[in-house]
């Protein structure tokens, strides 16, 4: 399979971690939505846009993930904080325990091919 093809697999992988990798940004404080954004571009292979971020962090929200405030700024209007939810905290938790062992079965076969 092609890099470039549609059906990119790096592609579906950042897709299927993304919420994650929200969360864990929010660990340890609440950010607003363009800040997340911009902490994840800052991070190689980790491209996202506002277009992405926005209706994930809806979804989030929705399904009790991470609670929201509405805070003033200093250099134009209120913007909207996101911060971990206990339930949050909980589903981060266990997707890291999940992904240590995924990460590191799939690097055993990468490494071994099928002999693990």
């Amino acid at each position: 399979m092609e890099l470039g093809s549609t059906r990119n697999p790096i592609t579906q992988l950042r897709r299927g971690v993304l919420e994650f990798c929200v969360l864990s940004l929010l660990r340890d404080e609440q950010r607003y939505g363009f800040d997340l954004v911009r902490l994840l571009g800052e991070v190689e292979g980790m491209v996202t846009s506002e277009g992405t971020i926005y209706p994930l962090l809806s979804r989030l929200r929705r399904d009790g993930l991470v609670t929201t405030s509405w805070q003033e700024s200093d250099v134009g209007p209120p913007r909207r904080y996101y911060a971990l939810s206990e339930d949050g905290q909980g589903a981060l938790k266990a997707f890291t325990v999940e992904w240590a062992r995924f990460r590191d079965a799939v690097d055993t076969l990468l490494d071994t091919g099928a002999r693990p």
